[in-house]
């Protein structure tokens, strides 16, 4: 499979890129998205209890709920029966 991503391939490397705290840049950065779309998808995952803010000192960090374990759990198992492959980052 090439060209875009879905936002459900977006959800799932953000969730197990964030398995460990993360920052916003780092986040943007390794998922390669822009700051305001990034945020759009942090902001829904927050909402949704998918991630959770936690603060380092004066720094925010981002990092996956054990919810999150389900999505990516299931995002996978579909991507694999689709794709015949398992989901990885497109980097």
């Amino acid at each position: 499979m090439s060209g875009r991503r879905t936002a459900f391939e977006i959800y799932w490397e953000i969730l197990v890129f964030c398995r460990t705290p993360q920052s916003f840049t780092g986040i943007i950065n390794r998922c390669d998205l822009n700051s305001k779309t990034g945020q759009e998808y942090l902001t829904f995952l927050v909402e949704k209890e998918y991630l959770v803010e936690a603060a380092e000192g004066d720094k925010i960090r981002y990092v996956s709920t054990e919810r999150a374990g389900e999505y990516t759990a299931l995002f996978s198992s579909l991507y694999r029966k689709l794709f015949d492959t398992p989901p990885r980052f497109k980097l």
